[in-house]
């Protein structure tokens, strides 16, 4: 069995000396009436020789629209598991967005509702926002706060 590894980042900005990170919000079916525990960063599986850190920037694009300069100063955060088993690899890095900007993100088919024959079409992230990062803790996945963690001790010891 192919182990899934999976890259993104934890895209995070300072509003008025306060932590902010960016989240997604899985689109779909499956998650369209839960919120709390399931928003997640921006991440993908890593194709056939890719670079982990490139990946995570490609994905960021695919999923939210927004590019990240490959230059940009990338915070190492390490690996978590999650629960599925996939392994997720993660870098932080400071960038801004403007709120009011559309969200564009990448699509996949599903046959909805199940059994129906109906083939539809959904977005891979129909939410995406910047969180203080206490209200963060609360609304992404479990397994990975230890990446928020990781973040914001980094930012501790860094100039």
């Amino acid at each position: 069995m192919k182990s899934r590894i999976s890259a993104g980042l934890v895209v995070y900005r300072f509003n008025n000396g306060r932590l902010e990170v960016f989240l997604a919000h899985p689109g779909g079916p499956f998650f369209a009436h839960k919120d709390h525990g399931h928003w997640t960063i921006p991440k993908g599986e890593i194709e056939a020789q890719e670079d982990y850190l490139a990946t995570g920037i490609r994905e960021f694009k695919e999923e939210i629209g927004i590019e990240i300069d490959p230059k940009s100063r990338f915070l190492e955060l390490g690996s978590i598991r999650q629960k599925g088993g996939k392994t997720v690899h993660a870098w932080g890095v400071e960038q801004d967005w403007d709120d009011s900007r559309p969200l564009r993100s990448n699509t996949f088919t599903l046959e909805w509702p199940p059994r129906s024959g109906k083939i539809q079409t959904f977005p891979e992230v129909d939410r995406a926002q910047f969180f203080p990062i206490e209200e963060a803790r609360k609304r992404i996945k479990e397994t990975q706060v230890a990446l928020l963690d990781r973040l914001e001790e980094l930012l501790r010891s860094k100039p």
